[in-house]
C-alpha cells in the first residue's frame, strides 16, 4: 500500500512544480520577451531554487517551448467546437466565446505567443510549420463546406480566421490599453459577456449568417 501511494505522491509534486515553473515562465517570458528572460529570474518569481527549473526544465528553450506548447493546446481544445457543429453560427459562434474565455484567463501566454511570431518565430518555427498548418487547414475545410452548403457567404476562410484571432486575441495582448480606456478597470464579467456577444454578431452577420440564428447568441 505504502509503495503504491508514494509514487502518486511524488507525481503530484512534481505536477504542483512544474504548473509553478510554468506559471512564473509564462509571466516572465511576456514581459521580459525571450531574449530578456533568464532562468535565475523565473525562479525567483516561482518562488523556488534554480536547480529546481532545470530539473523540470534543463534549457531556457524547453521551459519555453513548453509555455507556448501550452497555450497552443489550450487553443487546440477551444476548436474542438468545430467538429460537431452544424454551421458558423453555431461553430464559430462557440469559438469565439473560448478564444474571448482564453484571453481573460490566460493573457500572459498569448502575449508570449505574439511576441514570438512577432519577431519571426526564431525558437518555435517548426512548431508553426506543422501544427499550426495542419491545425489550420483542417478549420479551412469545414468553414469551406459550410460556404458549400449555402451556410455562409463565400468568403476565403483563411481570411475569417484572421480576423477571428486578431479580434479576440487583442483582448489579451493589448489589456492594458483596453483597462486604461475602461477608466483604468479590468473589464467586469458583464462586459466581457457583452464583448463577446458583438464580436459575435458583427463577424457572423459579416459572413451571412441569417437574423433568426443571430438572435439567439
Amino acid at each position: 500500500m505504502t509503495s503504491t501511494i508514494r509514487p502518486l505522491k511524488k507525481k503530484k509534486v512534481r505536477q504542483e512544480n512544474e504548473k509553478i515553473i510554468l506559471d512564473a515562465a509564462e509571466k516572465v517570458f511576456s514581459e521580459a520577451g525571450y531574449g530578456g528572460a533568464t532562468m535565475q529570474l523565473i525562479a525567483d518569481v516561482a518562488g523556488l531554487p534554480k536547480a529546481n527549473l532545470h530539473y523540470y526544465f534543463p534549457t531556457k528553450e524547453s521551459l519555453y517551448r513548453q509555455v507556448v506548447q501550452n497555450i497552443f493546446n489550450v487553443w487546440l481544445v477551444a476548436a474542438e467546437v468545430f467538429d460537431s457543429a452544424t454551421g458558423p453560427a453555431e461553430g464559430l459562434g462557440a469559438y469565439i466565446d473560448a478564444k474571448m474565455e482564453i484571453s481573460r484567463r490566460h493573457p500572459a501566454g498569448s502575449k508570449v505567443w505574439a511576441s514570438e511570431v512577432m519577431h519571426r518565430a526564431p525558437i518555435i518555427h517548426d512548431y508553426l510549420e506543422t501544427a499550426l498548418v495542419d491545425w489550420t487547414n483542417d478549420r479551412i475545410k469545414v468553414m469551406q463546406g459550410w460556404v458549400e452548403a449555402g451556410l455562409m457567404d463565400p468568403i476565403d476562410p483563411r481570411h475569417l480566421l484572421y480576423m477571428i484571432w486578431a479580434t479576440t486575441q487583442h483582448y489579451a495582448d493589448f489589456n492594458h490599453q483596453i483597462e486604461t480606456l475602461n477608466h483604468a478597470q479590468p473589464l467586469s464579467d458583464k462586459q466581457w459577456q457583452a464583448a463577446k456577444r458583438n464580436i459575435k454578431r458583427i463577424i457572423l452577420k459579416g459572413i451571412g449568417v441569417p437574423e433568426s440564428e443571430l438572435s439567439r447568441l
